[in-house]
């Protein structure tokens, strides 16, 4: 049997939200991580066959939100359908900043990001971004996690 140490990891989970034109989409992603020093670039693993991920390629705009246990109903409704056929905004409460990307009210904060660069990896595409403003909304509540989602049987 096969042991998987990155099973063990605890991955915070984050909404990726962007958009390209009149174009917008938001989805779910666990591998987040600071790259810079002083937050000053994020590197954001985004799956190569997502509606997000062509948005992002063509923008080079992206917002990732930190979101907490209370929004752990979003992971059905943003990760397991797609953005090509729905509409993931319908009902979620969000607002537009100043660069006309969507970001979620409800989320602990945001970062905003302008891709610097990208490298493959496999089934994903990294995306190096430099950070641009970083804005707390809920900073009071739980982070939404991995362990937690397989806690309350969201994941496997």
């Amino acid at each position: 049997m096969k042991f998987s140490v990155l099973k063990l990891k605890n991955y915070e989970v984050h909404s990726i939200t962007t958009v390209a034109g009149e174009k917008k989409n938001a989805n779910i992603a666990t591998w987040v991580m600071q790259s810079g020093m002083k937050g000053s670039f994020l590197s954001v693993a985004l799956y190569k066959v997502d509606y997000t991920i062509e948005l992002v390629r063509q923008s080079g705009i992206l917002n990732v939100n930190l979101l907490s246990v209370e929004q752990a109903n979003l992971i059905n409704k943003l990760g397991r359908k797609s953005g090509r056929n729905s509409n993931k905004f319908k009902n979620l409460p969000y607002a537009i900043d100043e660069r006309g990307c969507p970001y979620l009210l409800d989320a602990i904060g945001y970062i905003a990001c302008h891709v610097h660069d990208t490298a493959d990896s496999g089934d994903h595409e990294i995306f190096t971004c430099r950070v641009l403003k970083q804005i707390a909304l809920h900073p009071e509540r739980q982070p939404l996690t991995y362990h937690y989602l397989k806690q309350k049987g969201i994941l496997r």
